[in-house]
């Protein structure tokens, strides 16, 4: 793999995941149309995993506090302590589990390779976009971050399912039902991007214990490059992200997936 290759996966990797158009869809593309050759499937196998982590990585970097925090509810649960920090965590946990069953169900079917496809990507984009645009146009903005709940942290949870369809985007579909729950656009997406984590950490230590099972360790050099080069993208995209949910709707993320999805649809 190319420099240039690598630049290109990282950038679309830390850019696109905690904002609402598919890292999950743009990596598939890149893919399908960058010339990722059967002899790299390894190389790019592992590539991928070590994006999720630099992202990760990001993500946790950014919202240390909040990361600190939720650290202190999992320990409060562990002494089974009533305190605002346990319940946070208990959120996190109501908003992980629904996706952690629905990809070993997918897993167990054998139906993740069946998804990543460009047409699905096309369709997906497409389609999502639209309840997108409606529950940011529509939904109330009075909520902010602290009085997500249960209920609400399993809805959103529920939703999340959904980003399991490349395309559909796991920040969108999680923004979505953030702000048809009634939470501002700047909550909604803050909330988004903490549901990541777990999320991205359980995928990523999947990835590689499937990569350590199969004796895939190759690559890990310019893998490790990546992480890092996807850290620093994913680090800059949230804080401009979060900036301009206080100013600007998400109506330009849709009109792009929907232009993308457009495209791909003219071009397969």
């Amino acid at each position: 793999m190319g420099f240039d290759q690598l630049l290109l996966l990282a950038a679309i990797q830390g850019i696109t995941e905690f904002i609402p158009v598919s890292s999950s869809g743009h990596l598939v593309l890149a893919h399908e149309w960058g010339g990722t050759q059967k002899g790299d499937a390894v190389s790019a196998a592992v590539f991928d995993v070590a994006l999720h982590l630099g992202t990760l990585v990001a993500v946790m970097v950014y919202f240390r506090q909040d990361v600190v925090r939720l650290a202190m509810g999992a320990f409060d649960m562990l002494r089974m302590k009533d305190t605002a920090p346990r319940q946070e965590a208990l959120n996190m946990v109501y908003a992980t589990v629904p996706i952690l069953l629905a990809a070993a169900l997918l897993l167990a079917f054998g139906l993740v390779d069946a998804l990543r496809t460009p047409e699905i990507v096309a369709w997906a984009s497409i389609l999502f976009a639209v309840p997108l645009y409606l529950a940011d146009r529509y939904g109330a903005s009075a909520k902010t971050v602290s009085a997500i709940a249960a209920r609400p942290a399993l809805l959103i949870g529920l939703a999340q399912i959904l980003a399991l369809i490349p395309g559909a985007s796991r920040a969108g579909v999680t923004i979505m039902a953030g702000r048809a729950l009634g939470f501002s656009r700047e909550a909604a997406a803050r909330y988004s991007m903490l549901m990541a984590m777990p999320v991205i950490l359980a995928f990523a230590l999947f990835g590689l214990l499937d990569l350590w099972a199969a004796g895939n360790v190759a690559a890990l050099g310019i893998a490790f490059l990546g992480a890092v080069l996807a850290a620093f993208f994913a680090f800059i995209s949230i804080d401009i992200f979060l900036k301009l949910t206080r100013r600007l709707s998400l109506l330009p993320f849709v009109l792009y997936r929907i232009a993308l999805g457009i495209a791909i649809l003219l071009f397969i």
